[in-house]
């Protein structure tokens, strides 16, 4: 903010912050699924919670998240006014967002059960299905209100970012796993054995509901404290239109949410299908997970400082550098995640077990995860790859290109959920996304090629087949060290499953650095300037 507000933390410092943050958050997250595993399995009440939180977690995504729509545009609104003017601006728009969202939880409420049969329209065809559907509807009742809290959560965001704090937005989502942690242990604690099957599930529908929506409200809470604090509003109704920012605010938040929301019609379609399956939902849930938190992780040491370089260098006669730029993306992209898909690729069913595999969750549980885990592995590099080529044509300002490629993926992947799910099941739905995400990467790299008057794409072809040659390496030194283990002293027991799943991973990747520092590439010293710089221990 202006008026000597402003730290004096560098770009590098507050990308260490947000890393460090982040960790912690998803930690916590991998936690609150473990939980959720150990609690209830693949069965129903996950599988239920999964259509469920497909509307209230949206929102969280795309209104309460970093870089979401609210977040930008009260970052790009409060940075050019004093603390003085902010505090007004924060407050009117808290007032109309919340005006505003808390008309769609009352919709959500009214509306749950065609909205469940919208999502998951699967769910009805059996009995068993039925029940799920029924308690679908219940949990989307109860977490209605997120829909409130994801607009005042990235609002949060976006003002404290404005006010130069970091730590404590970036930090607060484990409040929300928290909660689930905690809901969820009272629960086994409280009952034990003491109801039935059916009871237990109808119970823990609720209290999963209840805790997640408890745990958006203490994030909230934690963030309306810091922004009193700061001076950044107090919790009033405000509905002034005419204060300066107001407008602008709003002029960004609404079109930029119509744009991210188009993203999100992909989760729906993939669930669509997947509701003709049984467990389906609960299933891409646990593998999504161990999926997402090394892409989130990743993406923030990649994305974050790559995204300011593109913008500087958007000026034609800066165009060389910027390929330059866009090569370097790509490779550091290919040396993260190509290693990481081949340790997921070739260790999924024992990650599964370790990470999961307790109580509820029983080894049939993790043999269904496992090939999930597999295919959404495949794709790691074409999901960063792709988003590393939008953000080059977002510092182009071309915002149509990347949205119209959107609108063509919704039909591709459709199309391929429709062939894919009657030969491969819920694995074909992970495999339609990986197929789109290639799709968008090679129609992406063609128009920057035409945009750019020409890329270097044979010289960039080289090393990413050399980086391909390593990780395959990889995969197999470290399941060939795993198999080793296995044969030696069995795979049961958690400190044995840990230890040889450690042991083989290092190897694995023992070998990927040996080979590819045969590369001589410049980007992995790159790679590990950017590790020190976000991973300061």
């Amino acid at each position: 903010m202006t008026e000597g507000k402003k730290s004096g933390k560098s770009f590098a410092g507050i990308a260490g912050i947000v890393a460090v943050a982040t960790i912690i958050s998803k930690i916590f997250g991998l936690f609150r699924q473990q939980a959720i595993a150990a609690a209830f399995g693949v069965g129903i009440v996950a599988n239920s919670y999964g259509y469920a939180y497909v509307i209230p977690g949206f929102l969280l995504i795309l209104l309460g998240g970093i870089n979401g729509p609210f977040h930008s545009a009260l970052v790009s609104i409060l940075s050019k006014r004093s603390q003085e003017e902010a505090a007004p601006v924060v407050e009117t728009v808290s007032t109309l967002v919340t005006a505003a969202l808390f008309v769609v939880s009352i919709l959500l409420v009214i509306f749950a059960s065609p909205l469940i049969d919208l999502v998951a329209p699967g769910l009805g065809s059996t009995p068993a299905g039925a029940i799920e559907r029924n308690l679908a509807i219940q949990q989307l009742q109860i977490m209605a209100p997120m829909a409130i809290l994801a607009g005042l959560i990235g609002i949060g965001f976006g003002s404290l970012n404005a006010a130069d704090q970091y730590w404590l937005p970036a930090v607060s989502p484990l409040l929300s796993s928290t909660a689930v942690i905690v809901g969820l242990g009272w629960m086994a604690w409280q009952l034990g054995d003491q109801v039935s099957a059916p009871e237990y599930a109808q119970l823990g529908g609720i209290v999963l509901a209840g805790t997640t929506l408890a745990g958006a409200v203490l994030q909230w809470l934690a963030q309306l404290w810091a922004q009193w604090r700061s001076g950044l509003g107090k919790l009033r109704l405000r509905f002034d239109w005419r204060i300066p920012g107001v407008k602008e605010a709003i002029a960004i938040m609404l079109p930029a949410t119509f744009s991210s929301g188009m993203l999100q019609i992909n989760v729906y379609t993939d669930l669509f299908f997947a509701s003709f399956i049984p467990y389906a939902a609960a299933v891409l849930g646990y593998a999504g997970l161990l999926v997402n938190t090394p892409l989130g992780l990743v993406s923030n040491i990649i994305l974050v400082p790559l995204m300011p370089l593109f913008s500087k260098l958007a000026a034609p006669e800066n165009w060389s550098e910027l390929k330059q730029r866009i090569r370097q993306g790509l490779l550091l992209t290919a040396l993260t995640m190509l290693p990481i898909s081949a340790l997921m690729i070739t260790l999924a069913f024992p990650v599964v077990r370790v990470v999961y595999e307790r109580q509820a969750f029983d080894q049939q549980a993790s043999a269904l995860v496992a090939p999930v885990l597999v295919a959404y592995g495949i794709g790691m590099f074409a999901y960063l790859g792709r988003d590393v080529l939008v953000r080059v044509f977002y510092a182009l300002e071309d915002g149509d290109t990347p949205f119209k490629i959107s609108v063509l993926n919704i039909f591709l992947n459709a199309l391929f959920d429709f062939i894919f799910v009657q030969i491969w099941g819920t694995v074909g739905i992970v495999l339609a996304t990986v197929l789109v995400n290639v799709i968008s990467m090679v129609m992406f790299l063609y128009l920057l090629n035409q945009k750019l008057q020409g890329l270097p794409l044979r010289s960039w072809s080289l090393p990413l087949l050399g980086i391909t040659g390593a990780s395959i390496v990889c995969g197999v030194v470290s399941w060939g060290i795993n198999w080793q283990m296995q044969q030696i002293w069995g795979s049961e027991g958690l400190g044995l499953q840990l230890l040889e799943i450690t042991c083989a991973s290092l190897g694995g990747l023992l070998a990927f650095i040996f080979f590819v520092t045969k590369l001589n590439l410049p980007e992995v010293d790159v790679l590990g300037v950017r590790l020190r710089e976000k991973l300061p221990w």
